[in-house]
């Protein structure tokens, strides 16, 4: 099977430039696409987390996936080089159509493939370095790592509209809902409503109370 995967980063942009691309490439080599798949994502995201994760999964020995570029797998190298490697170990062909790359079972594919694999490493460790020094410089400097106590979460946020958030519940708002506007996740607000807010019995329903400093804000 051969599978064509276009990604862009936001709705704005067109993919139609990216099929336009892959259909020449296919055209010129007498292939015929099976499958198209198509995202509008970032990037930045892990592959995993995207439908191309999924598609990788899927795909079998023998199985071809073309891309207009590799940056398209991913905006880092070393996430791009993890699926590459992946390919070609499960013995899928890969295309990238703009770069003009190959990644088969040819020896100039192997040979690409190492030299792409070590420069990752060097970036890889180029990083991890970049790192180490900054956060060396910045414990010269006296500054404190780290998130400050008492600092502005998210939970701190839920605490500070306690009240709004008791009043929106007891008038049937839901609880996904309610995460969604404030954008937390549900432990987290599952801990913020155990130890700040109790329930008693209204008649028959129950209604939510605002618990310690503030319930009368």
């Amino acid at each position: 099977m051969i599978i064509a995967y276009l990604r862009v980063s936001t709705g704005k942009q067109t993919l139609a430039n990216q099929q336009n691309e892959i259909s020449k490439f296919t055209d010129s080599r007498n292939l015929h696409v099976d499958r198209w798949v198509t995202e509008i994502v970032s990037g930045k995201k892990s592959g995993r987390e995207r439908k191309l994760g999924a598609l990788i999964r899927r795909m079998k020995k023998g199985d071809t996936l073309i891309v207009t570029e590799l940056s398209r797998l991913s905006r880092t190298l070393t996430d791009i080089m993890t699926i590459v490697g992946e390919l070609l170990k499960k013995e899928v062909k890969l295309y990238s159509t703009k770069d003009r790359y190959s990644f088969d079972d040819t020896i100039n594919s192997k040979v690409l493939c190492f030299a792409f694999g070590l420069v990752a490493e060097i970036e890889r460790n180029l990083i991890s370095m970049r790192t180490r020094e900054a956060l060396a410089l910045r414990r010269e400097q006296g500054i404190v790592l780290g998130r400050r106590k008492g600092s502005y979460t998210k939970l701190q946020q839920l605490i500070d509209d306690r009240v709004k958030i008791v009043q929106m519940m007891n008038c049937g708002k839901s609880i996904a809902a309610i995460c969604r506007e404030y954008d937390v996740a549900r432990n987290t607000f599952d801990r913020f409503r155990k130890q700040y807010t109790y329930i008693i019995m209204h008649g028959e329903r129950p209604r939510y109370r605002v618990n310690g400093a503030g319930a009368n804000r």
